[in-house]
């Protein structure tokens, strides 16, 4: 991870990294205000997919249908002047329909053929994976290497991904029969997992009156892909105190049943804890909510605002668990009620530094 010590000198001749965090608070502003044109509501995960895109991370979003996911990523990606592909998940759906594949072509003047690479609809900065869970794993597989590797192998020959590259994966929590449902260690490759809900009843009423009539709102670029490139790097070179990050390390550690100080509904609840994705993904994500909220440096707050959509796709419930309806947002309730702000952990760990290494 790049140096934490300063937000004091870009060095790139763009400008100071305070000026670049000053254009960022302003612009996240202008940014909630166009998807605002088009989205009512569902201001938390507005703000938590602007954090996960800061971050260079990968979200899961998960809601009923009809809750505005699609519009509101391809809305986004407007607003950024980013690049945009939907892949629609299916059973039948092949590895090559995402990655793209080599075909014969024909050179009409000389009659000679060559295999020549056509990309496929991974190849854009935003992709909407709609229903991750309704194709195979293999398929699935081949979506998960992209968004690891930022890159594609096709017969041999590695094919570069758009920067900035995003992937919001989203999963519908009602009608799971002959659904592929992602294993827990593919899940881990996802920054967060985003809880869509209904919206109120005012919300509602606003959706109804603007839909039903004419409404056809223009959505202005606020950013470029590449001034998001650039506060991408500085959120990375927002300063974390030791005791912060020790706070974040705490939170996921004492998910891990086995630990000495794990608590008792933590051992009752659970199969397995977080791993330490689980602590970059705080920190990370941390920095970058700072960033958007005009703070010059990590704070306590901004890793608690993020326990849930960083854990709870990341711990593993047992049968009493289940059996009594305790998910793991519960569990991360009781977790953070545990451990208070003020919390004060071990001191002295000698790994803090290399936990939250990339």
């Amino acid at each position: 991870m790049a140096d934490d010590t300063s937000l004091a000198g870009g060095g790139d001749g763009r400008g100071s990294d305070v000026e670049a965090l000053e254009r960022l608070t302003a612009g996240s502003r202008r940014i909630r205000d166009e998807l605002g044109r088009v989205i009512v509501g569902q201001d938390e995960v507005i703000e938590q997919l602007l954090i996960a895109l800061l971050s260079g991370g990968h979200c899961i979003l998960e809601g009923v249908p009809g809750l505005a996911k699609t519009l509101m990523i391809s809305t986004l990606a407007r607003s950024l002047a980013l690049s945009f592909n939907r892949i629609q998940f299916t059973p039948d759906l092949m590895p090559s329909d995402i990655t793209g594949t080599d075909v014969i072509q024909e050179d009409k003047a000389s009659g000679s053929r060559a295999f020549q690479f056509l990309k496929g609809a991974i190849f854009a900065n935003v992709i909407l994976a709609d229903e991750i869970n309704r194709t195979p794993p293999k398929t699935q597989a081949a979506l998960l290497e992209a968004m690891q590797e930022r890159h594609v192998t096709v017969g041999g020959e590695r094919h570069d991904l758009a920067a900035p590259f995003f992937v919001l994966a989203t999963q519908n929590p009602i009608e799971q029969e002959g659904t592929y449902p992602l294993p827990e260690a593919q899940q881990d490759r996802f920054l967060f997992k985003v809880f869509v809900n209904y919206p109120t009843y005012d919300q509602e009423y606003e959706i109804a009156e603007r839909t039903t009539a004419q409404f056809d709102p223009a959505v202005s670029e606020v950013f470029t892909a590449e001034q998001l490139l650039e506060f991408q790097r500085m959120v990375r070179r927002v300063p974390a105190a030791p005791d912060v990050i020790r706070h974040a390390l705490d939170l996921v550690r004492l998910t891990r049943p086995a630990e000495a100080d794990a608590p008792e509904f933590v051992r009752k609840m659970l199969t397995w804890g977080a791993g330490p994705r689980a602590v970059q993904a705080l920190i990370l994500g941390g920095k970058a909510r700072a960033a958007l909220h005009g703070r010059y440096h990590l704070a306590i707050e901004d890793v608690r605002a993020l326990v849930h959509p960083v854990l709870r796709h990341r711990l593993v419930t047992n049968y009493s668990a289940r059996a009594g309806h305790y998910d793991a947002d519960r569990v991360v309730d009781d977790l953070l009620a545990a451990v208070p702000p003020d919390h004060a952990g071990p001191a002295g760990n000698d790994h803090v530094a290399s936990v939250v290494q990339e």
